[in-house]
C-alpha cells in the first residue's frame, strides 16, 4: 500500500507559511510542489520551506506524481482551482470558503464524486484540542442533552489593521463569510447538521474608512451586511443563536460559543484557534471550573485537515472536514441573508453526518 501522499500547494501567500511548516510534521505527508501566479513568491516559499518543485499553476496540476492539492488561492478563485484539480486526478483541499457561490459549491461536490476523488475544506481548527475536548465532553454525557448554544464574533472590523481590507466588504466578504465558517464549522461538529435559519442582516454603514496603512484615508464602499444575528434549528431539535459583526468598535465581552445542556453549560474556546480553554458549570455548581484538555493540536495546526484527509486517501475512511461539511456550512451562511432578505425562515437543501470525533493523536501523526 503507499505509505504517502503527495501534495502540490497553489497559493503562496501568508497562510501558505503555516501549512507547508505543519504538513511536514506529518509522516505520510510529502509536500513535492508549489504554485503562484507570482512565480517568485513561488521560489520564495519554495526555498524557505525545503519544497523541490516550483510551478505555474497550470504546471503543478499537470504533474502525474503529486496526488492532493492543497489550494490557498482567494475565495473567488477557490471553486475554479478545486475543479481544475479534480478534472486533473488530483484530491483537493481548499482553504475557506468551499465556494463564494452555492451553484460553485455543489459543481465541487458533483466533480469530485464524478471523479471518485475526495474534496475538503477548512476550516480543521474543530479538530484542535478545544473543540475536540469540548465535543468529548459533550458525547459522555457531561451536560446531559443538548438543548441550544449561542455564538458571537464580534469586532470592530479590518479596515484599522488590514493593509488592504475594501474584500472584506465586497459580496462573498463581510462577517459571516469571513468568520462565519469556524464557528458554523464547530456548531455542526458539536451539534449535529442545521435544519432550517432564520436571520436578519444589515449595512451599518455604507462606507468605512481606512485607518491602516499603506491605504489610510481611502473610502471602502460596503456591499454586504455588516451586521448579522439568527437562529439555527439543528436537526438534533436543539436551538442556537449567532450573532457576526464588523460593527462593534467598543468590542464585546461575549464567549465565543456556549452549549446548553439538561445538565449543565459548556464554553467553548474561541473556534479560530486550535487550543482552550474549555470550562464546564453542571447542574447545582456555582461556579465553571476549567477542563484539562484531552487531545492534542492545541497550537496552531492548520494542515490537521489535509492530514486526515491524507489518511483516507491511503485507508479508505471518511475524512473530517470534508466537502459536505464545507457545502452544509457555505448554505447556511448564504442562509442568513437569504432569510433576512425574504423576511422568513430559510430551509436548509442540504446536510451533513456530524464528523466522527478525532482518534489518538499518534494515528493522525504517523498516518496509521
Amino acid at each position: 500500500m503507499k505509505e504517502k501522499v503527495r501534495v502540490g500547494i497553489v497559493g503562496c501567500g501568508f497562510i501558505s507559511s503555516i501549512y507547508m511548516e505543519n504538513c511536514q510534521n506529518f509522516e505520510h505527508l510529502e509536500v513535492l510542489a508549489c504554485a503562484d501566479l507570482d512565480i517568485e513568491r513561488a521560489q520564495a516559499q519554495a526555498e524557505k520551506y525545503n519544497i523541490p518543485r516550483v510551478y505555474s499553476v497550470e504546471g503543478l496540476l499537470l504533474d502525474p506524481e503529486i496526488d492532493l492539492v492543497i489550494n490557498l488561492t482567494i475565495p473567488k478563485a477557490h471553486a475554479e482551482i478545486c475543479i481544475k484539480a479534480l478534472e486533473a486526478g488530483k484530491h483537493v483541499y481548499t482553504e475557506k470558503p468551499l465556494a463564494v457561490t452555492r451553484e460553485e459549491g455543489r459543481l465541487i461536490l458533483e466533480t469530485a464524486r464524478k471523479y471518485n476523488l475526495l474534496a475538503g475544506s477548512a476550516p480543521d481548527t474543530f479538530l484542535g484540542a478545544g473543540i475536540q475536548t469540548a465535543l468529548s465532553l459533550i458525547e459522555q454525557g457531561e451536560i446531559g442533552t443538548p438543548i441550544g448554544a449561542s455564538a458571537f464574533m464580534i469586532n470592530r472590523g479590518h479596515e484599522h489593521w488590514h493593509p488592504d481590507p475594501a474584500f472584506y466588504y465586497q459580496a462573498g466578504g463581510g462577517p459571516m463569510f469571513d468568520m462565519g465558517p469556524y464557528y458554523l464549522t464547530a456548531l455542526v461538529s458539536l451539534l449535529g447538521p442545521i435544519k432550517r435559519i432564520a436571520g436578519s442582516a444589515r449595512i451599518s454603514y455604507p462606507e468605512r474608512t481606512i485607518t491602516s496603512e499603506p491605504k489610510a484615508g481611502s473610502k471602502i464602499p460596503v456591499e454586504t451586511p455588516t451586521h448579522i444575528s439568527g437562529v439555527i434549528d439543528f436537526e438534533s431539535g436543539a436551538v442556537g443563536t449567532i450573532t457576526t459583526s464588523f460593527d462593534a468598535f467598543g468590542g464585546t465581552s461575549l464567549p465565543p460559543i456556549e452549549i446548553y445542556g439538561s445538565e449543565g453549560t459548556l464554553l467553548v474556546p474561541d473556534p479560530n484557534t486550535f487550543g482552550g480553554p474549555v470550562r464546564i458549570r453542571k447542574k447545582g455548581e456555582t461556579e465553571f471550573a476549567e477542563v484539562p484538555l484531552s487531545y492534542g493540536y492545541s497550537q496552531n495546526s492548520r494542515g490537521l485537515g489535509v492530514a486526515d484527509m491524507a489518511q483516507a486517501i491511503l485507508s479508505g475512511s471518511k475524512h473530517r472536514a470534508n466537502d459536505e461539511l464545507a457545502y452544509h456550512v457555505l448554505e447556511a451562511m448564504h442562509g442568513f441573508h437569504d432569510s433576512s432578505a425574504n423576511e422568513t425562515y430559510y430551509k436548509m437543501q442540504s446536510t451533513c453526518d456530524r464528523p466522527a470525533p478525532l482518534p489518538m493523536v499518534e494515528e493522525i501523526s504517523k498516518g496509521s
